[in-house]
């Protein structure tokens, strides 16, 4: 197993990274995978208080005489937190589904905006966060999230974390918060945790077949997943990666991968044969917006970038995955940022290098992302967050 350096406090964490939301059925099973994982150096386990179920056998594994062989990593919901006193509630459910004394990597899960955070601290989280530090129960504070580069860099800016979370794969180079908002956060000294590597899988089944045909034609055989774990591994601001790996063949294939990559190991070649895999997968998508941001920010709130890379899923993960994320990026935070709050008058297009007809766009993507069942689809999301 390969490790990467916790550049805030010297961890040695293995670059793979066991993400527990899709464990087996089989408990059993779970415990095996979990047991060879360690046994072949993976020492960062990623849960959620929403995943209470994950918390639970996590937690009962661990206790077989693991717990202080591995980091782990879980996430408590803001939206949960409505008074000071429901911080404790839920972090000390989570310490007892988990069977510990303390979190080693815990975060403020999806953490969508300024806003929220700064609902947090007149709640008083700063106080709560210290006193858990102090007390040695939390040791490092941070975050993950979802949605697009500037308010990722704003909620970096705010406070001083010690870690943070995001989606990264070669598909989102240039989407949420980038390889742009990756070299922020890292030139802050910040370990960056990778999740989504494989965009849950569609970056691995179901492609063009053309795009089989390119990592055929490589030097190097490779598997699908081998080469898009490969690309995020090679690069050095990576600390870990998360897999959310639910069969022993999954486990082996990726601590096999995370024993071998390197950063900066990439040659011209396999550069070239990435371009030409997005290049295939850029053809179904329908707006060419590369998230420069150049457009932003929109005088009414509209994550443009956001509006249009949620649109374009639609042709990669299909139209009920594209819908829940629009809604949770754009239309869930204390202030919507969606596309039907465009008022068309075109300061953006203006600052657009593609030249893109962006009030336009905005209005097809509302029709396609806004329609009758978009009203009840984000009530249930909010009513859901609120519970």
């Amino acid at each position: 197993m390969k490790y990467r350096i916790n550049p805030k406090n010297g961890d040695k964490l293995s670059a793979l990274g066991f993400g527990c939301m899709r464990f087996a059925k089989d408990e059993q099973e779970v415990e095996r995978q979990i047991i060879y994982a360690i046994e072949h150096g993976v020492n960062y386990f990623d849960t959620a208080y929403i995943y209470p179920k994950s918390e639970a056998i996590l937690g009962r594994v661990l206790a077989k005489g693991y717990r202080d062989r591995v980091k782990i990593a879980t996430k408590m919901p803001p939206y949960l937190v409505k008074k000071y006193e429901d911080l404790d509630k839920l972090f000390e459910t989570e310490l007892e589904r988990l069977q510990t004394n303390h979190i080693d990597y815990y975060f403020l899960h999806m953490l969508t905006d300024v806003n929220i955070w700064t609902r947090l601290v007149n709640l008083g989280i700063l106080k709560w966060i210290e006193e858990k530090k102090q007390a040695g129960q939390i040791i490092n504070i941070g975050f993950s999230y979802h949605g697009g580069r500037d308010e990722f860099k704003k909620l970096i800016d705010i406070y001083d974390w010690e870690f943070c979370m995001i989606q990264f794969n070669f598909l989102d180079e240039n989407r949420q918060a980038g390889k742009e908002g990756l070299k922020y956060a890292a030139a802050k000294g910040l370990p960056v945790m990778i999740m989504k590597p494989l965009r849950g899988g569609k970056l691995v089944t179901n492609l063009p077949k053309e795009v089989y045909k390119v990592w055929d034609k490589a030097d190097v055989k490779r598997s699908p997943a081998e080469w898009a774990f490969r690309w995020i591994w090679n690069h050095p601001e990576v600390t870990v990666v998360l897999s959310g790996m639910n069969s022993q063949a999954m486990v082996e294939e990726n601590i096999n991968v995370a024993s071998q990559a390197e950063a900066n190991a990439f040659t011209e070649a396999d550069f070239d044969l990435f371009n030409q895999v997005t290049d295939i997968l850029n053809q179904k998508i329908k707006i060419s917006c590369t998230g420069c941001n150049y457009c932003m920010p929109c005088p009414m709130g509209v994550d443009i970038p956001t509006c249009f890379s949620t649109y374009n899923d639609r042709e990669i993960e299909g139209k009920t995955a594209a819908l829940s994320k629009y809604i949770m990026q754009t239309s869930v935070k204390s202030q919507t940022s969606n596309a039907s709050r465009c008022t068309k008058c075109g300061k953006c297009e203006s600052h657009c290098p593609q030249n893109i007809k962006i009030r336009d766009e905005l209005t097809t993507v509302t029709k396609a992302m806004e329609g009758f069942y978009y009203k009840p689809t984000r009530f249930l999301i909010k009513r859901f967050m609120r519970l």
